[in-house]
C-alpha cells in the first residue's frame, strides 16, 4: 500500500474516532462547542507531523495520546467562550442539544446574620402539634372533661369571655410559662426574631385556651402562657445557644446537642429533626456572663407558718444562675431584646422548685458616668415564680430600670440593678387551714434591688431585695391584698480554681388582709451551706478599663 493510501487510511480512521466521541458526549448532555475545541487541537497536531510512512505510523498511537489528554485539560466538559473556539470542519455538522433540567434548589441554610432561612410556616404548624398531643396527653392523665374538646366547646369560648381559674398553683404559675416558652422556642430556633416569636407565643397561648380546654378562656393563663412564657423563653433559648457556642471542642456534639435540648427542648428538637437548616447558633455576640451551679444544705432558722399547716426544718437544695451581658464589655451592643438577663432556678427536696426567676432588657441603650461606671437602662420584663414552703407568689411584670457597675478601686467591683415596675400576679398560702380559695390574682406594683461586691477573683458579697404588693386581689369574693418580701444575703468564697464555698441566709415574710379573714402573717428564713462551681469568668467583672 503507498504511502498516500497509507495516509488517507489514518486520516479516516481518525475521523470515525472523532464523531464517535462527539455522539457520546451529545449523549452525555454535554455542550458541542467541546468537541469544535478538541478538533481544533487534533488538527493542529496533525498538521505539525511529517508525512511518511514510519512517522504516520507511530503518528496514530501518540495522536490518540494526545487526544485523551485533550479530555483530561483544564475546561474540558464546560462551555467555553464561542469567540476562541476555532470554527468546525465542514464536513462536520451540529445539531442542536437539549438543556438538561436544572436541579431544584435546596433548602436554604438558616443565616442569622442575614435572616436566609427563616420559616414563618414550621413554628404555626409545631405549635398547633403540639397543642394537639399535649391535649391528647391530658385527657390521659387527668380526670374530669376539662380536654374533652369538640366544636361546640370551641364555638362556645370564642364567644365566651375571658375570666379566671383557680387549677393547681403549680400548674398556672409554672406549667403555663413553660408551656409558652416551648412556643416561643420553635419560633426562635426557625429563625424568627424576638418580637416575632413573642407573636406566636402569644397566638398559640391564646389557640389552646380557646381550642386546647373545654373550660372557659382565662386571662390568667393568658399573661402566665402569652407573655409570661415568652420572658422565660427567651432566657432559656439564650442559654441552649450559648451551651452550643462555647462548649469545648472536646466535648462530643452529641453531648453538647442534649444539653442544649434539655434547657430549650423545642430549640433541640427543630435542631435534630430538620438537621443542617437549623444547625446555625444565635451568637451571643460576645456577651460577659457570670454562671455558677450550686448544692446546699439549708436549715429553717424562723417560721411563722400563719395559716399554712406545713412545717420543715431543712432541706437540700440545687441551685443555678447566670447574669448574661453585664455591662462594660467593650463593643457590646444592646440591640436586641434580652441582650441583658438574669436567670435563676432553686429545687428543693421539700416540694419541688422553690423559685424560678428570670428578668431581661427588653429595649434599652447603655451609658458610662466617668471612667469607672458602666451601665444600661431601659424596660425589662420579667417572670418570677418564688415558693418559700408556706406560701407562694407568682408574677409577670413589666419594669423601668438600670443595671451597672462601678469600680470601686484597681481590684473592687460594685454591680447593681435596681427596678420599679407592675405586674400581674397570683399568690397564696401553701396547705392552707381556712378559707382562703387556695391562692388569688391582683394587680402588682413591684421593686426590685440587687447589689453583689467583687473582691477581685477571690471573694463576692450579694445582697437582693424584692417586694410585692398584690392590689385588687379577691379571696373567696372579698377584695384584700399582700405585701410580699424577700431578701437574699450571700458571702461566696472561692477555694480553688472554680470551686468555692458559700453561706446564704433567705428571708420571706407575707403580710395579707382580706375581710372576714382578718390580717394573717406568714414568715419563713433559713441559713444554707453551699458547695458553689464557678462559671468561667470566676465572679464576673467586666473589665474595660
Amino acid at each position: 500500500m503507498c504511502g498516500n493510501q497509507r495516509k488517507g487510511s489514518i486520516q479516516q480512521r481518525e475521523t470515525r474516532l472523532y464523531r464517535r466521541y462527539v455522539r457520546q458526549r451529545t449523549d452525555r448532555g454535554f455542550d458541542n462547542t467541546d468537541s469544535r475545541l478538541i478538533l481544533a487541537r487534533v488538527e493542529i497536531l496533525k498538521s505539525r507531523i511529517p508525512h511518511g510512512t514510519t512517522q504516520y505510523a507511530s503518528g496514530g498511537a501518540i495522536l490518540s495520546a494526545l487526544f485523551a489528554l485533550a479530555l483530561m485539560m483544564p475546561g474540558t466538559g464546560f462551555s467555553q467562550d464561542a469567540a476562541a473556539d476555532p470554527d468546525p470542519p465542514s464536513s462536520l455538522t451540529q445539531e442542536p442539544i437539549a438543556a438538561a433540567p436544572a436541579p431544584k434548589p435546596a433548602d436554604p441554610k438558616l443565616s442569622w446574620d442575614t435572616g436566609a432561612g427563616k420559616n414563618y410556616l414550621l413554628p404555626a404548624l409545631e405549635i398547633l402539634g403540639f397543642d394537639i398531643l399535649l391535649n391528647r396527653a391530658n385527657q390521659q392523665i387527668y380526670e374530669g372533661n376539662d380536654y374533652n374538646v369538640s366544636t361546640s366547646t370551641i364555638r362556645r369560648n370564642l364567644h365566651h369571655s375571658w375570666g379566671t381559674d383557680h387549677d393547681p398553683f403549680k400548674v398556672n404559675q409554672l406549667g403555663h410559662p413553660y408551656q409558652g416558652s416551648m412556643y416561643h422556642g420553635f419560633a426562635r430556633s426557625a429563625g424568627l426574631d424576638y418580637w416575632e416569636s413573642l407573636g406566636y407565643t402569644f397566638v398559640g397561648s391564646a389557640m389552646w385556651e380557646i381550642a386546647g380546654e373545654s373550660t372557659p378562656p382565662t386571662k390568667n393563663d393568658q399573661i402566665a402562657s402569652g407573655i409570661g412564657g415568652t420572658f422565660l423563653g427567651e432566657a432559656l433559648f439564650r442559654m441552649a445557644s450559648l451551651v452550643l457556642e462555647h462548649s469545648p471542642d472536646s466535648t462530643p456534639r452529641f453531648w453538647r446537642e442534649l444539653s442544649a435540648a434539655v434547657i430549650s427542648p423545642s430549640t433541640g428538637f427543630n435542631r435534630l429533626a430538620f438537621g443542617d437548616r437549623y444547625d446555625s447558633i444565635f451568637s451571643s455576640r460576645g456577651a460577659a456572663y457570670y454562671s455558677r451551679f450550686a448544692l446546699a444544705v439549708a436549715g429553717t432558722t424562723q417560721q411563722v407558718s400563719g395559716p399554712s399547716a406545713r412545717s420543715s426544718n431543712g432541706e437540700v437544695l440545687a441551685d443555678f444562675s447566670i447574669d448574661y451581658g453585664m455591662p462594660g464589655k467593650p463593643d457590646y451592643a444592646y440591640k436586641r431584646p434580652f441582650d441583658y438577663f438574669t436567670f435563676q432556678a432553686t429545687a428543693s427536696t421539700e416540694h419541688g422548685f422553690e423559685n424560678v426567676m428570670t428578668r431581661g432588657l427588653l429595649y434599652g441603650s447603655d451609658y458610662a458616668l466617668g471612667k469607672d461606671y458602666r451601665g444600661v437602662w431601659g424596660i425589662y420584663g420579667s417572670y418570677d415564680y418564688i415558693s418559700p414552703q408556706i406560701f407562694r407568689v407568682s408574677t409577670t411584670a413589666l419594669s423601668l430600670g438600670t443595671t451597672g457597675q462601678y469600680w470601686l478601686s484597681d481590684s473592687i467591683a460594685l454591680q447593681g440593678t435596681g427596678l420599679v415596675g407592675v405586674g400581674y400576679a397570683a399568690v397564696g398560702t401553701i396547705g392552707g387551714r381556712i378559707d382562703e380559695s387556695n391562692y388569688h390574682y391582683g394587680t402588682a406594683p413591684q421593686a426590685l434591688i440587687a447589689l453583689r461586691m467583687i473582691f477581685g477573683e477571690k471573694a463576692s458579697i450579694d445582697a437582693t431585695a424584692r417586694e410585692y404588693f398584690v392590689t385588687n386581689a379577691t379571696a373567696a369574693n372579698r377584695a384584700g391584698h399582700d405585701n410580699i418580701a424577700r431578701i437574699d444575703l450571700a458571702l461566696t468564697w472561692r477555694v480553688h480554681k472554680r470551686h468555692a464555698v458559700a453561706v446564704k441566709y433567705l428571708w420571706n415574710r407575707r403580710d395579707a388582709t382580706f375581710p372576714n379573714l382578718g390580717d394573717l402573717t406568714q414568715a419563713r428564713s433559713t441559713v444554707g451551706i453551699y458547695y458553689t462551681l464557678l462559671g468561667h469568668d470566676r465572679f464576673g467583672a467586666t473589665e474595660w478599663r
